[in-house]
Order: structure tokens, then C-alpha cells, then sequence
């Protein structure tokens, strides 16, 4: 009995350390330009999985495993982002950034599709999705968040002069 004890006392610490117990405050940023060109237009020109390195100024990209289809794996800025593709469509993809030991974990999501409006033009969407409750304060989440959504709206309109360039 007092060894069963001592292990549900070993396992509540693991759960307790590892913050399982934390309550996730799980956001999501939203952002879409308009394009003056196909979806499949612009899909060709921004659309493949390391082409952040084009529409993300100066940010290298390199594909460590896979093939460009599902599960593959993406490095970047020298290593210190990992981003593995978990969904995708002929005009969109999916990835998700996995654990490290020893960090906190906010679930990392990002999902990009150009989507047609009509034969000629297009929107192209960006969303992520992850936990902002390791931030100190509402100050500091709403900071976060106002700097991805800069970084990402910049990327965007990269992306939307790319399209549209003959």
C-alpha cells in the first residue's frame, strides 16, 4: 500500500512539474490579403513549404526529412525553429511546432492557403493558433500578438507582391 502511495505521489509530482495542470489561453490570429492573381497563380509563386524564405525577408529554410508532403519537416532560422507539415491541399498547408524538453509548450499552429475568388483573383489567408498563458499579463499577451500578427501581415503583402509581379 504505502509503495502504491509513493508512486501516485511520484507520478502527481511528474504531472504537477511537468504543468499539466496549467490552463491553456489558447489565441488565434487571423489575417488575408487580397491578390490580383489566380489561387493557383499565386499558390505557384509562394505557396511551397520553404518559400518562407523568399516572403520572410531573410529567414532561411531547409527541409531535414520528407518529401514535401505530409510529415515532412522543416528547420529554420538556423535551427531554432522546427515546423512539421501536419495538413495540406493543393492550395494550402498546415504545420505545428513539437515539444522541447524542458520549454514550455504553446501548440503551435500555423495554416496558409491561397483561396480563389474568381478566376483572376485570389485571397490568401494565414492563421495561427497557440497558448499565450506563459505570458505575464494581458499587457503582455496583447503584445505578442500584436507583434506576429506585424510580422505576419508584412510577410503577406511580400507574398501578394510576389503573386503579382510578371
Amino acid at each position: 500500500m504505502s509503495r502504491t502511495l509513493s508512486i501516485l505521489g511520484a507520478v502527481g509530482a511528474m504531472v504537477f512539474a511537468t504543468g499539466a495542470l496549467a490552463q491553456p489561453e489558447y489565441v488565434r490570429i487571423e489575417m488575408e490579403i487580397d491578390v490580383d492573381k489566380s489561387a493557383q497563380d499565386v499558390w505557384d509563386k509562394v505557396g511551397g513549404y520553404c518559400d518562407i524564405s523568399v516572403w520572410f525577408a531573410g529567414l532561411d529554410c531547409e527541409i531535414t526529412s520528407g518529401d514535401g508532403g505530409m510529415g515532412t519537416v522543416r528547420v529554420l532560422a538556423g535551427g531554432r525553429v522546427v515546423e512539421i507539415l501536419v495538413a495540406m491541399t493543393d492550395l494550402s498547408y498546415g504545420y505545428t511546432q513539437p515539444v522541447n524538453e524542458g520549454q514550455f509548450y504553446n501548440l503551435y499552429h500555423g495554416f496558409m492557403e491561397a483561396r480563389p475568388v474568381n478566376r483572376r483573383s485570389s485571397k490568401l489567408l494565414y492563421t495561427l493558433v497557440y497558448d499565450v498563458s506563459n505570458l505575464a499579463d494581458q499587457a503582455a499577451k496583447d503584445a505578442d500578438m500584436a507583434r506576429r500578427r506585424t510580422q505576419f501581415e508584412g510577410a503577406l503583402a511580400t507574398m501578394k507582391e510576389l503573386s503579382e509581379a510578371d
